[in-house]
């Protein structure tokens, strides 16, 4: 019969398979599985056979979880992989299904495989029956075949389970928690690992299987362990007289654990041991030719998981501590903030990302947050992460306002030469004033937590990732200038804080703000608890954050102070600390003059740039008094001294100290070492209480 055009969802035409009602009365039920979907029908025998009844089944492979094992599972996804990747038609095998009862029996499935005209699988059609009846019809032979398929299929299901240990403690949990033990006859179980020339025991179970002094343990002496790590070469011992003459040292404590006998097997990768396994037995039968086949194919599985383990957590551990050490090593005090930072690593192997946080001290009391997140997890992340914040801070350092800062370091990553971009956010605050400019590079949007602990998101108009916008030529990023009162919260972040698998990003948004809201006022606490709310939910990405609280108690009467540097030959510059001084002027409530003092500044920086031959540091601050007073005060590196003249009719030039002289209400000029400092003052009213 022809078949649908097969999509995710499609199913065949004659799906689901119809019963023989022969196969029924034979205690056989039929299945029909579709690859593509994932959708399995179960006839009613089938159902019968499996124990489940009417409604407990949802169609779906997971569903059958309760009822077969993991390791039956494990195992027979092994058989049905080997059938499609061979080209069989079929396949077979026998599986262990759990009673209500928790007892098992076992059962038979039988199923055809078809294939698309590319040989690619597409439905498997088959039966399945009880086989309960069969195994005892010869108890002899089908007992000891049937132990043997046990545990046959113990070493596949531990082997395919260890194919996802990670780490050591991942093997060493397969081991425990695979029920290998109970199916190979074993009462408990040693492990040790070679360092330094010496055996440590990193596993045993259950409870009492550890020998007191055994915990380290030399090659040369006289334990199983250290003989098999010696020799190579596996262990058996079938009796507790031989226990007791082999090993005089271990025999009197395993005698007491009604020990009788034992399988001692080395770990060996690539050829050198890196440890040894040993299956302890209270009561069982010799180690048959098959049994030690079966023993060792289990050693080897665990060396190699092992060995992976451990590169995986060297390797780790390695890119980690390159990582840390980007990293700032200690996060300078800064007057008037709190500051708070974190780091989590995403532990998924050396796969570590580029996410970072620095926090600059800057002239004036200034202060420059950043954070950022290079593409990428792997230690080239993380080497360009080191190299990006360290020219991040140095044109913050250099005086550069933030938009510059943040065109410059993207012009600095395009220019490395390598594949990456990253997204960045960067900060600078002036503490007096409480005055933040936001540059935002393709990067999540900050966060405010209010001093009440309401938290809200803080919509930051951005531009393209770092290295991004060099390379399309949009190196144009807009600044926004926002007020952070004294108890306020802001939050920087990394996009592993909010991103889920499956899930929206304002969601994520709207759940941090929750957390951040809900969480701990002390900021260190806080922190603490975002970072163990992302490893809660598992999270795959490394996560930075940083939290800059502003302190103090505002006053009725702000004593507030703006400074910024204005380098040569950077118009932009210019404009920026004319917008800065508008909204501080306006921040300390003398908008009135907002207009008068944004001029008169202007004119004198411009001054400073065109005759001193030099960069200008202008400095806005409130002076407090009877009568309250902004001073403006532009500082510059030549002692020449300016005077007023007349521009004449059509001159361009030779009228800014004249508007200076005229909109404020007193002006001078104050000699400064090698240079001198221009200065005007506005009377302003007294700023009403808020």
């Amino acid at each position: 019969m022809a078949e649908r055009a097969r999509g995710p969802l499609s199913l065949p035409d004659d799906w689901p398979v119809h019963p023989d009602i022969s196969l029924s009365l034979n205690r056989m039920g039929t299945f029909d599985w579709d690859i593509a979907s994932g959708l399995l029908h179960l006839d009613s025998p089938a159902l019968d056979v499996l124990g489940l009844r009417p409604g407990e089944f949802d169609g779906r492979i997971q569903g059958l979880a309760p009822w077969i094992p993991q390791s039956e599972v494990n195992r027979l996804d092994l058989v049905v992989e080997q059938a499609f990747r061979d080209g069989s038609a079929n396949y077979g095998a026998y599986v262990r299904v759990r009673r209500r009862d928790g007892t098992l029996y076992w059962a038979h499935t039988q199923g055809a495989i078809r294939r698309d005209e590319d040989g690619r699988p597409f439905r498997v059609i088959g039966v399945i029956r009880d086989a309960t009846q069969e195994l005892a019809d010869s108890a002899a032979r089908l007992e000891l075949n049937a132990v043997r398929r046990v545990q046959t299929s113990v070493v596949e299901g531990t082997t395919a389970a260890l194919a996802h240990a990670r780490t050591v403690q991942d093997v060493i949990d397969v081991l425990k928690d695979s029920r290998g033990l109970a199916h190979l006859g074993a009462t408990s179980l040693v492990m040790g690992l070679m360092e330094a020339g010496r055996i440590h025991l990193v596993a045993e179970g259950p409870e009492g299987s550890y020998v007191p002094g055994t915990r380290v343990t030399r090659t040369d002496e006289g334990y199983p362990m250290s003989e098999v790590v010696r020799t190579l070469a596996p262990r058996f011992i079938e009796s507790a007289a031989e226990f007791a003459e082999s090993y005089p040292l271990l025999w009197p404590h395993i005698g007491e654990l009604g020990i009788h006998k034992a399988a001692y097997l080395p770990l060996i990768a690539q050829a050198r041991p890196i440890g040894a396994l040993g299956l302890l037995y209270t009561d069982r039968g010799g180690f048959t030719a098959e049994d030690r086949n079966l023993l060792v194919a289990l050693g080897s599985s665990i060396a190699q998981s092992l060995q992976r383990a451990v590169l995986f957590e060297q390797e780790h551990d390695l890119a980690e501590g390159l990582q840390q050490a980007m990293l700032p090593r200690r996060i300078p005090a800064v007057e008037g903030a709190e500051i708070a930072v974190r780091y989590r690593s995403a532990r998924l192997g050396r796969d570590i990302g580029g996410d970072w946080y620095d926090v600059i001290p800057l002239p004036g009391g200034r202060v420059g947050a950043v954070i950022g997140d290079v593409q990428g997890h792997d230690t080239h992340a993380a080497a360009v992460m080191g190299q990006l914040r360290i020219v991040l801070r140095a044109y913050a350092a250099e005086g550069h306002i933030p938009a510059t800062v943040m065109a410059r370091a993207s012009v600095f990553l395009h220019e490395l030469d390598t594949d990456r971009f990253a997204t960045c956010v960067y900060a600078e605050a002036d503490l007096t004033t409480g005055l933040i400019q936001l540059v935002r590079a393709g990067h999540v949007d900050p966060l405010v937590r209010e001093a009440d602990g309401s938290c809200r998101r803080l919509l930051v108009p951005g531009g393209l990732p770092l290295g991004l916008s060099a390379a399309f030529g949009a190196l144009d990023y807009p600044v926004e200038t926002v007020e952070l009162d004294p108890g306020q919260t802001l939050l920087l972040y990394t996009d592993g804080l909010v991103e889920q698998p499956g899930a929206d990003l304002d969601d994520g948004m709207q759940l941090l703000a929750s957390l951040v809201g809900d969480g701990p006022r002390d900021l260190q606490l806080l922190a603490d608890r975002l970072c163990e709310v992302v490893d809660a939910r598992g999270g795959e990405d490394d996560v930075a954050v940083l939290l800059l609280r502003r302190g103090g108690a505002r006053p009725v009467r702000s004593a507030g102070r703006l400074q910024r540097y204005v380098p040569q030959g950077d118009p932009e510059a210019l404009s920026t600390v004319r917008h800065m001084i508008r909204a501080a002027v306006t921040a300390w409530g003398a908008r009135e003059r907002s207009d008068e003092i944004e001029l008169t500044a202007d004119e004198l920086i411009t001054n400073a740039l065109m005759h001193a031959s030099s960069a200008a540091t202008v400095i806005v601050r409130v002076l407090p008094g009877p009568e309250r007073r902004i001073r403006v005060e532009v500082e510059d590196g030549s002692s020449a001294l300016p005077h007023r003249r007349d521009a004449g009719e059509s001159g361009t030039s030779g009228r800014g100290l004249l508007l200076v002289d005229r909109l404020a209400d007193g002006w001078g000029v104050e000699s400064r070492g090698s240079g001198k400092c221009v200065w005007c003052e506005f009377r302003v009213p007294d700023r009403p209480a808020r």
